[in-house]
């Protein structure tokens, strides 16, 4: 729990029970989670709550948050947001779940002149390995 609440300290955000918790369930999560997944693991979270704690964490880079296939935003811990930007992530469309592959993505593009990069993202979308054996068996 103190990583955590280092974490959060560093972050800039002001340490709360609500927060600690739910970064430490989307950090013990094996896939990201939906806000009914964290619904169903935090039963006693209030669900106005949960969403505020979630929209703080991923603006101040603890967590991510992407669409599925079907609309659904689902949440990962990301650490510190600097660790995601140096590999590239595949999503896949069926189950939602988002794999960091080894690979760093590649260089932004060349910008026209006074433009300036602010942040940049590379997704991979696809099927998953047992997603695609699901769909042949």
């Amino acid at each position: 729990m103190s990583s955590t609440i280092d974490l959060l300290r560093t972050s800039g955000v002001k340490v709360t029970p609500g927060r600690v918790r739910v970064y430490e369930a989307l950090a013990a999560a094996a896939q990201p989670l939906s806000h009914a997944d964290l619904e169903a693991r935090l039963p006693d979270a209030d669900r106005v709550t949960l969403y505020r704690v979630l929209d703080t964490l991923v603006v101040c880079g603890l967590a991510m948050k992407a669409v599925d296939a079907r609309g659904v935003f689902r949440f990962s811990a990301s650490g510190a947001q600097s660790e995601h930007r140096r590999h590239a992530h595949f999503r896949c469309t069926d189950c939602g779940r988002v794999f960091c592959l080894k690979d760093a993505p590649p260089p932004p593009p060349k910008l026209p002149r006074g433009f300036r990069l602010a942040d940049a993202e590379y997704d991979l979308r696809g099927t998953c390995a047992n997603c695609a054996r699901a769909h042949h068996k």
